[in-house]
């Protein structure tokens, strides 16, 4: 894949503070299904803490990135599900180890009323590409 091409603000859009409104890039697709905060051996991380959860997410996702030849700087596309926009800051925190500023993808944030386990208080996916 050539280098994906950003565009965080197209004609007549307002600019984006925390992603990108646009991401292209050629290769093959991969999709990350939703990560949620649990270690390894299936335990929760973090229970009450969206600080810890973000941060495993995010891991997990660097693994699941990883076992299909791909890192953070193939992501294209971020999906936030949060039982609470409150919890934005963590996710972003935690973004921040993995993504440099200036090579944010797309994201999208959806506050829901609930997860598939109370004590998830997020969840994210990722649409990567890789070269063909």
């Amino acid at each position: 894949m050539s280098e994906p091409t950003r565009i965080p603000a197209p004609d007549g859009v307002a600019p984006a503070a925390h992603y990108s409104h646009v991401v292209m890039g050629t290769g093959r697709f991969v999709a990350i299904s939703g990560q949620v905060a649990l270690e390894e051996n299936g335990e929760l991380v973090g229970e009450g803490d969206p600080d810890a959860q973000a941060r495993q997410i995010f891991e997990n996702l660097r693994r699941c990135l990883a076992a299909a030849g791909a890192t953070f700087d193939n992501v294209v596309k971020f999906t936030y599900f949060l039982t609470d926009t409150a919890h934005l800051p963590a996710i972003r925190a935690a973004r921040t180890v993995h993504l440099a500023d200036d090579r944010l993808p797309a994201s999208s944030a959806v506050q829901v009323a609930a997860l598939v386990r109370p004590e998830f208080l997020m969840e994210v996916e990722a649409f990567a590409v890789l070269p063909e």
